[in-house]
């Protein structure tokens, strides 16, 4: 099932300000805060300096970029996030798409890679892995894709055949050319699959949820069928 979705709800979906799980997602971990305040430290001495050379004229607009610049590992997260956001955003049409599993499998996956030195004083490049989950999902109409990301224990009781719903992006009227697709997520289990959270989640299940009782009311036998499954 294939639903076209308004512009207005499209970005209430997808927001141009980052949210909260967003923000997490490039807070990453201790390493990438450090490699930010990193940058912050530098590029505050390189404004100082320049202040220097540029004499007193130019210590107000010096005082205003330290700030910025000091405070790039807290705002940087919502920069990235939003930037992210904004790439999706550039699609004109989207819609509501409903599928099924089609398959589920788990592969390990480089995620980056480290340069260290062995006893030896030999550079050796050090590969970090992670166990990624990956979603087939698919409709009737022949789409496929595959959904990736890091596992987790909520991703235990997916398994084929259970209903998923996404939201995906085209620059066609018609949807006739999917170009892009978000988070999954699984109603059953009310269980999300996604590597970055695109979605507002709260409004996707409410608008799930609002498709799912129209269904119902103009199909009423479709309600009876899923609950004979679920006996």
């Amino acid at each position: 099932m294939l639903i076209p979705i308004t512009r207005e709800k499209f970005e209430q979906l997808i927001p141009i300000i980052a949210t909260g799980p967003q923000y997490s997602y490039f807070w990453g971990k201790l390493p990438d805060i450090l490699k930010r305040l990193l940058i912050s430290v530098v590029v505050v001495v390189v404004i100082l300096i320049l202040g220097l050379a540029l004499g007193e004229g130019f210590a107000p607009f010096s005082l205003l970029l330290c700030i910025i610049a000091g405070l790039y590992w807290f705002w940087g997260p919502i920069f990235w996030a939003s930037r992210r956001n904004l790439e999706i955003r550039r699609y004109k049409y989207s819609g509501f798409w409903r599928g099924r599993v089609l398959d589920v499998f788990v592969t390990d996956e480089i995620v980056g890679t480290e340069e260290n030195v062995s006893n030896r004083g030999e550079l050796v490049i050090v590969e970090n892995r992670e166990r990624r989950l990956n979603v087939e999902v698919g409709d009737d109409t022949g789409f496929t894709t595959i959904i990736q990301a890091p596992l987790r224990r909520t991703h235990k009781g997916i398994a084929e055949g259970q209903v998923v719903e996404m939201l995906i992006m085209s620059n066609q009227p018609d949807l006739g050319r999917i170009a892009k697709t978000t988070d999954i997520y699984i109603p059953r289990l009310n269980v999300w699959v996604s590597d970055y959270p695109y979605l507002q989640r709260v409004v996707f299940t409410q608008v799930s949820n609002r498709l799912r009782d129209d269904e119902e009311r103009d199909y009423p036998d479709n309600r009876r069928v899923r609950n004979r499954r679920r006996r």
